[in-house]
Order: structure tokens, then sequence, then C-alpha cells
């Protein structure tokens, strides 16, 4: 599927340390349960969308910020060992080093409470190192974890210059309604999807309800993530529903970070859309049967083998 095509990927979004706990259940209010274990790893929606991309033969740049901590350290020189570049990211003396507090229950769902410190002081110093490098840039990535206006400037920079603009609206979060215009493909969940356009998405025939409204609002194509029951996309071209990979679920943190990434990848590549989000799911589901964040993003050669033995 994947060709020899260069895939220049710009990621421009949140980096956090996350700081995960598994327990049979979660606490009730007043209530102190026994958890099983806790490990951190690095994160941010738009750090795992840049490791992901790098892990499948993307060439990433990232930008953003973290704190003049011991965590902002730890997080750049994981991106940076990861391959990705990290000249992008700024270190910021005023603010803290994002964070997410992360919760697993016995169905190894999470419950996230995130607080960003410095990824909401990303501003137009970001924006100006971004736009220089957009030239020689075939996709951008944008998440919700940063201010949304400088995502809004950000995606106009690079549709000025042509660039694929891909926007995972995660954590839900409203999106000016001048910002469509500048969104090639809008990567919701099924919650997400829900938080935009009023519609409870839970099977085939209401996410593509919600994607027509996503389409109506702007954005060029809408897919929607819907975990177990797969992914729905629609364009004004084409509508289709992608059937999910078979996989055991350890964890289901950053699983579409790995989809993001994945997808970035590979309509860098020139793949088409229906093919782009098949191996989307596959790195999706790939993630879901490790730990962690960063840690559970697939490589190349476990998505094509996945691809190969599976049908979706």
């Amino acid at each position: 599927m994947m060709n020899l095509k260069s895939a220049n990927i710009v990621v421009f979004g949140g980096i956090n340390m996350d700081l995960i706990g598994l327990a049979t259940r979660l606490p009730l209010p007043g209530e102190t349960v026994q958890g099983e274990s806790f490990y951190t790893s690095p994160g941010g929606k738009g750090a795992n969308q840049a490791v992901a991309a790098a892990r499948l033969g993307g060439t990433v740049k990232m930008f953003g910020r973290v704190g003049n901590d011991l965590f902002g350290q730890d997080l750049i020189r994981n991106l940076s060992e990861n391959q990705v570049n990290v000249d992008g990211i700024a270190r910021d003396k005023n603010n803290s080093s994002g964070i997410a507090m992360i919760l697993l229950d016995s169905t190894r769902q999470n419950h996230i409470l995130a607080i960003y410190g410095a990824n909401l002081s990303c501003n137009e110093e970001q924006i100006k190192a971004l736009e220089s490098t957009l030239e020689e840039t075939d996709v951008l990535l944008l998440q919700s974890e940063i201010p949304v206006d400088i995502s809004l400037a950000a995606a106009r920079a690079a549709k000025n210059r042509e660039v694929l603009v891909i926007w995972d609206p995660a954590p839900p979060s409203k999106i000016p309604t001048e910002a469509y215009e500048f969104i090639d493909i809008l990567t919701p969940n099924q919650s997400e999807a829900e938080f935009l356009t009023g519609i409870p998405v839970n099977d085939v025939a209401s996410a593509d309800t919600a994607a027509s409204v996503l389409l109506e609002f702007g954005t060029k194509t809408a897919v929607i993530k819907m975990g177990d029951l797969g992914t729905y996309y629609a364009s004004q071209y084409r509508r289709d529903h992608v059937m999910p990979y078979k996989v055991i679920a350890v964890d289901s943190i950053a699983a579409g970070d790995a989809f993001g990434g994945a997808l970035a990848v590979a309509l860098a590549k020139d793949n088409p859309i229906d093919q782009a989000i098949k191996f989307g799911a596959a790195a999706g589901a790939l993630a879901v049967t490790k730990k962690g964040a960063q840690t559970a993003m697939p490589s190349l050669k476990e998505v094509k083998s996945l691809m190969s033995s599976s049908k979706t």
C-alpha cells in the first residue's frame, strides 16, 4: 500500500507527561480505592501523533511548548529519541509542562484529567517558526490542546501554502466557524463528533448524519473514529465505513493519536483516502495492545503485518 514518496509531517500541538494509574474500578466521591499499578509515559496528543508518524516512516517536526522543568526535559529527549525534530519546541520559564492524570479501570477504558500548563502559552512565536517550515511540508497535524486561535492561525498559514491540514478536535472543544474552511480532514471520535454536531454517534447511520453536518460546516472530509464500530468517513465525493481490526486491548490510551499519525503519513505518500484510513485503523488497533501513549505507537512493520493478516 505505502509507496516510496517521502512524507514530510509537521505537528503543532500538545506535549504532556502522562501519569497513569490502573485499578479494578474508579473510586466514588470521597472513597479511596487501592490501585493495581502506576507508571509515567510521555504523552500529549500532538507529541503522540508526531511519534506515531515518525515510527511509520514520516519525516516529522514538532512545534509546541514545554515547561523549563524535568518533565519538559524528558519530553523533549523522548521525542528526539523517536526521530522527531524538536527544534520547534520552546521552553516556557513561566509555566510547568503539561500533564495528564489517567485512570484505567478493569475494562482498560481511560478517564483523563489534563492540566495543559505550557501548552496553553503557545503563541505567535510558534506560528512564525512554523511558517518557515511549511514550504517543504506535506501535512500539518493539529489537535485541541493548544489555544484554538493559534491552531486556526497555523491552519490558515498551511492552506495558504497548499499544505494538507488534518485537525483532530480532541479534547472536545468548539472550533471557530471560520476555521472549517481551512480543514481538509477533521477526525473526531464519537463523543467529539457529538460535541461538535449535537448528534449522538452510536452506529453507522448516526455517524453518517454527523459527518454530513461537519461537511456543511465546511471541512472537506469528516472521519469519525468509532472504536469497536470501526471508522466512518465522508466527503463530497465518497462515503464509506471501514471495519475495525480485531486485537486484544491492554489499554485504550492514544489509539486515536496512532490513527492520526498514520493517516498523515499515508496521505503524504499520496495514498487514496480509503487506504489511508485502513492504514490508520491498523495503527490505532495496534496501539491498544500495548501500555502507554508514545510507547504504544506501532512500527511500520507491525502495521503492515496486521493489515496483511487481517481483514477489515
